[in-house]
């Protein structure tokens, strides 16, 4: 049973816990009895529940820490796990000497908003969904009280979008120019990347079993990080339709090829289409933003959003309509 001691001013409540073989005390002070009373019908009442309460004085960095190797270690793809470690840093330095029992809200809430002062907003959210996951997790083990993530939100600096559409007419030129330089492997890359509308790890990752007559199959995906080839979801894998000069482009890579039709090439596709667009005086974008530029060219098109959806890979047509409604209208 819980004891109250009246302690000067003050009144310190104290509940007995047992755990594995063992007595354990967690102890509270308070201004006034009333509220020294109610905590400890509620301890009582969370014991009673078989709530997990000793482990409520666990430091949150540990508790994270062990929540990502254990629980999302085996629920999660390489790939994904990897991001997983890198945030275990970022909670130990955000959380040091924070015990679980002392988190609520507020205190999460300026935590992360400190480190929102020198990070994007899409990198705090990321983040803060993480540590929303484990939260829910520790609610649901009785190591808090309540399931308070969901309070919890992403702020951060706004960065101008890396990933932008090309227009039409820069979409044009850029193809022109890869379809007459096809001795150069990276602009038969960047032309089925303008082509289809695939991630690079997924162009990457196409081998020459993976071609058919006017198309090429999506199976796998290559990392710079890890040898997870799994793809990013269920509906990545695809078949995928390309025309017939680009087939014949990469029916001719491929003959000096053994497995895979591209060379990773250390993973420097990013410098590498930098450079040319710089050449072609082109706008700057990114590799996911080929992606972008075809998406747009199909959009523009007012082709079906369930068509570029499968051809997207995406998980939904929802998810495609959404991204529709976030990258670049084409220019004319």
């Amino acid at each position: 049973m819980a004891t109250i001691t009246k302690r000067n001013n003050s009144y310190r409540a104290t509940v007995s816990l047992y755990q594995k073989g063992e007595y354990k005390r967690e102890t509270k002070t308070f201004k006034n009895k009333k509220d020294a009373e109610l905590w400890s019908l509620e301890m009582e009442l969370e014991k009673g529940r078989g709530k997990n309460i000793a482990e409520r004085s666990t430091l949150f960095t540990i508790f994270y820490q062990n929540w990502v190797n254990t629980v999302k270690k085996n629920d999660v793809r390489e790939a994904t796990f990897i991001n997983y470690i890198r945030t275990i840093t970022v909670v130990s330095s955000l959380f040091e000497g924070i015990k679980l029992k002392h988190l609520d809200d507020i205190v999460m809430q300026k935590k992360i908003d400190k480190y929102a002062e020198t990070h994007s907003k899409k990198t705090t959210r990321e983040l803060v969904l993480k540590i929303r996951g484990s939260l829910k997790y520790a609610y649901a083990r009785g190591l808090i009280t309540n399931d308070f993530g969901s309070l919890i939100k992403a702020k951060g600096q706004e960065h101008p979008k890396r990933n932008i559409a090309l227009s039409i007419t820069e979409f044009k030129k850029l193809r022109q120019h890869c379809v007459n330089h096809q001795e150069h492997e990276f602009n038969v890359l960047v032309l089925l990347a303008l082509e289809t509308g695939a991630r690079r790890g997924e162009l990457l990752g196409i081998k020459k079993d993976d071609l058919f007559e006017y198309g090429i199959h999506i199976s796998r995906s290559i990392s710079p990080t890890n040898n997870d080839t799994q793809l990013k979801t269920k509906h990545s894998k695809r078949d995928i339709s390309i025309n017939k000069d680009v087939y014949n482009s990469l029916l001719t890579l491929a003959e000096s090829k053994s497995d895979y039709i591209f060379d990773w090439n250390s993973f420097r596709q990013s410098q590498q289409l930098q450079k040319l667009l710089k050449q072609l005086e082109i706008t700057k974008t990114t590799f996911h933003g080929l992606r972008d530029t075809h998406a747009s060219f199909l959009f523009a098109k007012n082709i079906s959003i369930d068509y570029i959806s499968r051809r997207l890979g995406h998980n939904s047509i929802l998810t495609t309509q959404n991204y529709g409604c976030t990258i670049n209208s084409v220019g004319e």
